[in-house]
This record gives structure tokens, C-alpha cells and sequence, in this order.
């Protein structure tokens, strides 16, 4: 009897991503499918058509040495717990017939080996073989990272781009971010990072097994982010020169960084900080199936010796001193994962906080997470993972002390600072969303913020100033190339007359507290009438702070000292100056399809007070490949530029162009985004 021969096998490439929505992973070779879900792989034979009848066929699956061996049946039934591979006897070719692999909802995430074997009749075996990648599936209701609705699956899963939130709550930045994970190589990096870790290299085959659970890759992903402990892909810096390396704020992406990583043989790359870190987490997160996005905590607490309180040390004369181990980063960047917990039950399933930043070792490693965030509100501090040191950044209470060499003359306390407003990407739209009823007990719940005074100044420890107030307000959000306005308003409610020195200080700072020197400073006196209020109306006008600032914040502050005796009150406020944006206008902005020559111009207005020059830096993952960069010649201060660019689009959905302009004569780089729909041709 005739015989036949496996001529080709095909994976079905593009038909099996469309079904598992990884089409868009389309740069890889490999075939990328979700677990929980069948995929197709279907055989060209030679010579005799398939005997169901007759012909058995073994598929055997292999995930390093761990291996399922499965018959192809004619039914089309699968299991959520077991590896199935099965034909569909409605529509079978048995000259090219189509076989179809189901994987368990529990499955490993990983690269994995299949063996497809015939066994004839007469006890031939005809083999065949083939890779595939797979990945968590949201979109799989017996998964543990399953997310209900459609909308969060394309925003926490399928996105490439994104916002990062930074400055202050009443003056926020939006840094536009690609994540990068279609493009050129990120999906291999991904991978690899779960292999270079220390789990996979001390026991392959637990790691292998534990690769089934989003809890253990998350807590593998976050430590593997930063390079503390490991061959991770970030390198931390906070302070000093960023010469031997690429300064944090220049970073645009997570593709540059993941494939310079992998490109360098596992070196860490330099440098980042907090939003970096985790945002090229959620790049991570996203290509392998769970959902994530990036979060930011404004007025984050870091608590050194887990007592719930910060404290911070002024000068008699306002100037914010480094004489504590606890600090309070202004914003402070982590992202929240989506997965259920069986380990702790389902009362804290959904968000789980995760944190790549080095701060705190956790099982005797620098990372931090998953955390769930129903357990921070509701302050289940006995729960794993790291939960009462994320409590602690969102709801730690601020003493501030104002000292003369060591000698204490005052101190006042805020409950209201940390943690006071938490926010992330919304759901399909560039802005921001509030959530921090999500992290605590929020007292009038409000998307919008005003400015308020950072010190309750009748706490003061000094009693001969417990009858004296001061509040110091910012007028409005700051803007580049506009004098800083504030007001100081003083309140005697004594029923005697005060001398007061007034002392006021303007220091810039990096937002994870370093304070540096002051650049600003303020004195005199006022003399306060019985039962008096008094305001005073305070300007930092533009050429005093330009050269100071860059990507750095402002730390104002107002002592007033009692002329007659030892004491005084502080007030504070921590902002950053809005820097101008570049401008993205896209000519046919409705009519923009794949493969089709698009205009772009950007233009630059200098607001400044004298000239400036630089590099004006475009990118669009999905839009350019690469970047494009044009110098741009000294522009005097009101002056503009325009940059006419051109890209062609290469894939369909929501995509972002990036621009910015790092200064040559500035520490600054400033930015602009502009949000591209490509349409289905």
C-alpha cells in the first residue's frame, strides 16, 4: 500500500495571532499564541491522504525538559487543565490536515518545542516539529490574569504607549512613553529576562513549573527590572554625572533599553530611576500577558525604620537640610499588575502593586510586590508581599523641625501630604485618572487639587508662637519663562503686638528629596497688630530659577521668627515649573492609513530668557522605524522653529509620535506627544 510523507508543516502564522490577538508581535519569527486557547498547525502530506482510522498521531509539547504527551483525537472537546490536540472531523482535508493544540489555562509562560509523530499501520513513524511562544490570556476566563472588560484589555495589554505622571499633584506632567513591546527584538528580550534570572539559572525545572503562576514571574520580573542582586536590565542613579551613561530623563522608550541589554550580553544598562524602571516593567509585563499599567504616587514615602513617620530638618532661615535616612520623593513611579490570588484568597484579587525601583530587599532581593491594593486600604499589613512598606508610602505623617546647629526650636506635623494624590493612564483616553480611593480612605474624594499650606503650624512645640500662623500659597501652577508668584499670609491671634523676621528660602531639589544649594533667599520684618492678618505677596522671576531648575523641583519654605524669643513656624511648598511643549499638528489627521507617506510639523517657541539650541529628537513605535534626529540652530528668546517630518505608518490601531528637545545650554529636555489613530485601509 502506498505510504505517505510529511512534506511541510505550517504554523499558521498570521491566522493563529489574529485569533490570540498577538498579530501585532508580527517582528518575531516565532509563532505567538495565549494559553487556555487552541491553535491550529496544519500538515502537507505526500502520496496517500491520512486514515483517521488507522493513523495515530502523538503530539508531545516541551518547555525545557518538562514534556506532555497528548493523541490527536476527532473530538473536539478540551480540557482547562490538561494539554488537548485534536481534528475537526466537519472540515478535515486528509491531505492537508489541520490539527489543533489547546493548552491548559495553567500553563507555563515560555518558548516552547512540539513533536508531531505518525504512527502508519504498518508501524512507520513520520515526525515533524515546530516552536511556539506562549503567553497569559487575558482574555481566558479560567486565567488568573483574566480582565472582564475589552477596553482594559487593550489599554493594559495591547498598547505600546502610554503616559507617565510626574511633578506635583497641582502642576502635573504627562511624559509620553512607547513601551515599545512590538517592536524589533523586545518580545526575544522579554524572554530572556526570564531565563538570565537567578531562579531559572539555579533550578531550571522549578522555575519552568513556577512560570505557570502571575505571582512568581511578576516577583521574578520585578527583581530582574533593576540589577541590584543579578544580571538585571537597569542600572539606578539618582545624583552626580550621567557621562558613562544615558541620564534617565532621556530615555523615551523601553526598546532602546531591552535590546541594549541583551545587545551588551546581560550588562545592566545606565541609567535609570523610578519611572523608568517601571515602565520598561510594564513593557515586560505586557508581552507576557498580564496586565499592567503604570502608576504614580505623589508625595511617596519612604520609611526607613517602619514607624509611619518622616521627618524633615530646616535651617532657621528656611533652607531644607539632608540629616534624615527617611525620605519623601515628590512623585515616585511603580506599576500595578491585574491577577487573581489564590494564594491569599479572593477577597484581594485585581490591582497588586509591583515595584522595580531598588529601595527595600524583599525575600533578601531588591524588588517589592505583588501587593494587593484592597489589603493597602485596608491596611492587612500580615499579608505578603511588602504591603506595610507600600502602606507606609501612601499614609505616613510628615514632622517638619526646624533646628539651630542641633538645638530643636520647632516642630510641626502633616497627615495630610503622603500619598495625597495617586493616579495612572485612563482607559483609552491621554489623561489622567484618580485612584487614590483605591489606596486609601480618602476624606473628600476630588480629581482636582489646590495648593494649600504644607505645615499646621499650631503644632508648634514652641509655645510662645503657638498664637502665631503661616500659610504659604503658590498663586498659580508655574510656567516657564513666567516669574514665580506666591503669598505668605501671617496670622497674630494674640492680643498683643509681634516683631517678626520673615526668612524666605527657594532651593531647587531632585524629586527623590535631595536637596541642593539655595538659589533664592528672602529677609525681613514685619510688625503684626493684635488679633492681625497680614499677606504678603512674594516673586521669583524667571532669570533667577532657569539656570537651577532642568528637570528639577523647587522646595520653597517661610520661617518666621519671633524677635523676642526662640521661636518660630514653617511653612513649605514643593512644586515644578511647567516647561513649555513642542507642538504636533499631522496634516489628513483623519484619513491615516497603513503604508501611506504621512506629514507631520513640529514646531518650538523659546519662552525663555535667552537663547537656546539644541536636538530635536521624533520617534513613533509603529509609525518611524528608528528615530530622527535635527539639530536646531540658537533661537532668541520669543523666537520659533518648525520641522516638517514624514512617516509612514506600519501598523493599524492607536499609536503615539514623540518629540523632544534636549538643550546643548540647558539641563533641560522638554517634550510633546501627539496621539495617532491608523485606520484599516
Amino acid at each position: 500500500m502506498e505510504d505517505f510523507t510529511i512534506k511541510h508543516v505550517s504554523l499558521e502564522r498570521s491566522d493563529n495571532m489574529e485569533r490570540h490577538r498577538t498579530e501585532d508581535f508580527s517582528s518575531s519569527n516565532a509563532l505567538v499564541v495565549r494559553r487556555g486557547a487552541p491553535f491550529r498547525v496544519t500538515l502537507q502530506l505526500e502520496g496517500r491522504p491520512l486514515n483517521p482510522k488507522t493513523d495515530n498521531i502523538r503530539i508531545k509539547v516541551m518547555i525545557g525538559r518538562l514534556y506532555a504527551i497528548m493523541p490527536v483525537t476527532l473530538t473536539k472537546k478540551v480540557s482547562p487543565t490538561h494539554w488537548k490536540a485534536f481534528m475537526d472531523p466537519e472540515s478535515l482535508d486528509l491531505m492537508n490536515p489541520s490539527i489543533f493544540i489547546s493548552s491548559p489555562v495553567s500553563s507555563s509562560v515560555g518558548c516552547y518545542r512540539f513533536q508531531l509523530c505518525v504512527f502508519t499501520q504498518d508501524r512507520q513513524k513520520k515526525r515533524a516539529v515546530g516552536r511556539f511562544i506562549l503567553l497569559c490570556n487575558p482574555w481566558c476566563r479560567e486565567d488568573e490574569v483574566y480582565i472582564p472588560f475589552e477596553d482594559q484589555r487593550e489599554e493594559y495589554i495591547l498598547n505600546d504607549s502610554g503616559l507617565l505622571f510626574m511633578g506635583t499633584p497641582m502642576n502635573m506632567v504627562a511624559r509620553p512613553w512607547s513601551f515599545d513591546q512590538y517592536e524589533p527584538g523586545v518580545l526575544e528580550a522579554c524572554l530572556n529576562l526570564l531565563q538570565v534570572s537567578p531562579q531559572h539559572q539555579k533550578n531550571r525545572r522549578m522555575d519552568y513549573v513556577n512560570r505557570n503562576n502571575p505571582v512568581y514571574i511578576s516577583r521574578v520580573v520585578s527583581a530582574m527590572i533593576n540589577c541590584e542582586d543579578d544580571r538585571g536590565v537597569l542600572k539606578g542613579k539618582w545624583s552626580g554625572n550621567f557621562k558613562d551613561g544615558v541620564n534617565p530623563s532621556s530615555w523615551t522608550g523601553s526598546g532602546d533599553i531591552l535590546r541594549q541589554w541583551v545587545e551588551s550580553g546581560y550588562s545592566p544598562v545606565k541609567y535609570g530611576q523610578c519611572w523608568v524602571f517601571a515602565a520598561v516593567m510594564c513593557t515586560v509585563m505586557r508581552v507576557l500577558g498580564i496586565p499592567c499599567r503604570v502608576v504614580t504616587n505623589f508625595n511617596s514615602a519612604h520609611d526607613t525604620n517602619d514607624n509611619l513617620v518622616i521627618e524633615e530638618f530646616y535651617s532657621e532661615c528656611g533652607k531644607k537640610l539632608n540629616r534624615s535616612r527617611d525620605s519623601i520623593w515628590n512623585f515616585h513611579v511603580w506599576v500595578e499588575c491585574w491577577m487573581s490570588r489564590k494564594d491569599l484568597g479572593s477577597g484581594v484579587d485585581g490591582w497588586q502593586v509591583l515595584d522595580p525601583t531598588p529601595q527595600e530587599r524583599s525575600g533578601g532581593v531588591f524588588c517589592c510586590g505583588p501587593a494587593p491594593v484592597k489589603a493597602i486600604k485596608d491596611r492587612s499589613i500580615e499579608l505578603p508581599f511588602d504591603v506595610p512598606f507600600v502602606y507606609a508610602e501612601v499614609n505616613a505623617d510628615v514632622h517638619m523641625i526646624v533646628l539651630r546647629g542641633d538645638k530643636v526650636l520647632s516642630v510641626s506635623k502633616d497627615t495630610e501630604r503622603v500619598g495625597s494624590f495617586i493616579c495612572t493612564k485612563a482607559v483609552g483616553y491621554p489623561r489622567q485618572q484618580n485612584i487614590t480611593g483605591d489606596y486609601k480612605h480618602v476624606r473628600s474624594p476630588s480629581s482636582t487639587l489646590s495648593s494649600r499650606s504644607s505645615n499646621m503650624s499650631g503644632d508648634s512645640t514652641s509655645s510662645c508662637m503657638k498664637d502665631v500662623f503661616v500659610f504659604l500659597t503658590l498663586d498659580k501652577a508655574p510656567v516657564a519663562g513666567e516669574p514665580v508668584r506666591f503669598t505668605v499670609r501671617v496670622i497674630n491671634k494674640l492680643n498683643a503686638p509681634k516683631m517678626l523676621k520673615v526668612h524666605l528660602n527657594a532651593q531647587a531639589k531632585e524629586y527623590n528629596n535631595s536637596p541642593l544649594d539655595s538659589f533664592w533667599e528672602n529677609h525681613g520684618v514685619i510688625k503684626m497688630g493684635p488679633m492681625e492678618e497680614k499677606v504678603l505677596r512674594q516673586q521669583i522671576v524667571p532669570a533667577e530659577y532657569e539656570d537651577v531648575v532642568g528637570d528639577n523641583l523647587i522646595n520653597l519654605a517661610v520661617v518666621l521668627e519671633d524677635m523676642e524669643g526662640m521661636g518660630r513656624v514653617l511653612a513649605t511648598e514643593e512644586f515644578n515649573i511647567a516647561s513649555p511643549e513642542i507642538n504636533i499638528e499631522i496634516a489628513d489627521e483623519d484619513r491615516i492609513i497603513p503604508n501611506k507617506q504621512q506629514t507631520a510639523t513640529v514646531t518650538f517657541t523659546n519662552p525663555f530668557s535667552h537663547p537656546v539650541s539644541g536636538v530635536l529628537t521624533i520617534t513613533g513605535a509603529g509609525l518611524i522605524q528608528g528615530k530622527l534626529h535635527y539639530r536646531m540652530p540658537p533661537l532668541c528668546p520669543g523666537g520659533a522653529v518648525e520641522q516638517r517630518i514624514t512617516f509612514i505608518p506600519s501598523k493599524v490601531g492607536t499609536k503615539m509620535l514623540q518629540a523632544s528637545l534636549s538643550f546643548s545650554n540647558m539641563n533641560s529636555t522638554i517634550r510633546g506627544y501627539k496621539i495617532v489613530s491608523v485606520q484599516r485601509a
